[in-house]
């Protein structure tokens, strides 16, 4: 993706945007922890209250990241740092966690694994990319979510309206499960598949192209809350371990607890 940042400050709207994200999405796999894997009670009934609200702030977190590449230097290099983290995260939950006595928590492509495989995407497509009008592509990107929304059932469809079934060879096993398709036994603690989500991703890359061209009004260079600023400049350190740092408190609860 080109560089077409007009302004060297940072713009302080999308780390807060991007904070807040974070933020809300640290509380609820918090609550998860303590209620899933701690049997704290308080934590399952405040994760089942937060559930509805979790995909509206992973969408924000991932059109965020979307903004992103059209101001990074170097796409490529950010996609690979971001594979390696969703590398060790997968490592970590389906070897080592299961043989410390927390099995169930495997994460064999979460978000951290999608944001790697679109932002690897941007950069080796980027002149493709770059060719689409962007009012077109976020037109597209909000007729194209719908209608992949239901692929995990076997269809892609705009509610009864239309219904295009899918083979159902492609979900007899779990090879293509980064793009949706999986056995009806598959689960994974995290997962955001290539689709429909990448067309979230794809509406934050063409909204940062229309930005960057237009330039970014006054007011997104002004700090408003600093410690959500804080939380989205370093998103990517804090995602990686605040899982664990949750089940360490969790454990120091039950510890007190009984």
């Amino acid at each position: 993706m080109k560089n077409e940042t007009l302004n060297k400050k940072r713009i302080q709207i999308l780390d807060e945007v991007r904070g807040l994200a974070v933020f809300m999405m640290i509380l609820y796999h918090g609550y998860y922890v303590c209620g899933a894997f701690f049997n704290i009670e308080a934590g399952s009934r405040l994760f089942a209250f937060f559930k509805p609200a979790e995909p509206f702030f992973a969408a924000i977190f991932i059109s965020a990241c979307g903004i992103s590449t059209t101001l990074s230097h170097n796409n490529l290099r950010r996609s690979f740092k971001i594979l390696a983290g969703a590398a060790g995260f997968t490592l970590a939950t389906v070897f080592i966690l299961p043989r410390i006595g927390f099995p169930g928590f495997e994460d064999y492509f979460g978000i951290l694994h999608f944001l790697g495989i679109s932002v690897l995407i941007c950069a080796l497509a980027s002149k493709l990319i770059d060719r689409i009008n962007p009012y077109y592509g976020i037109l597209a990107c909000a007729v194209l979510y719908p209608f992949f929304s239901p692929i995990e059932q076997g269809m892609l469809s705009y509610g009864e309206m239309f219904v295009l079934k899918l083979p159902r060879v492609l979900y007899t096993f779990n090879y293509l499960m980064p793009l949706g398709f999986h056995t009806a036994d598959f689960t994974s603690a995290d997962y955001f598949p290539l689709f429909p989500h990448i067309f979230i991703f794809l509406f934050g890359v063409f909204l940062g192209r229309i930005n960057a061209a237009k330039g970014w009004p006054e007011g997104a260079y002004r700090k408003r809350i600093p410690f959500l600023g804080v939380l989205g400049r370093h998103a990517f350190i804090i995602y990686i371990i605040h899982m664990p740092v949750w089940a360490l408190i969790a454990y120091i609860i039950t510890l007190i607890l009984n």
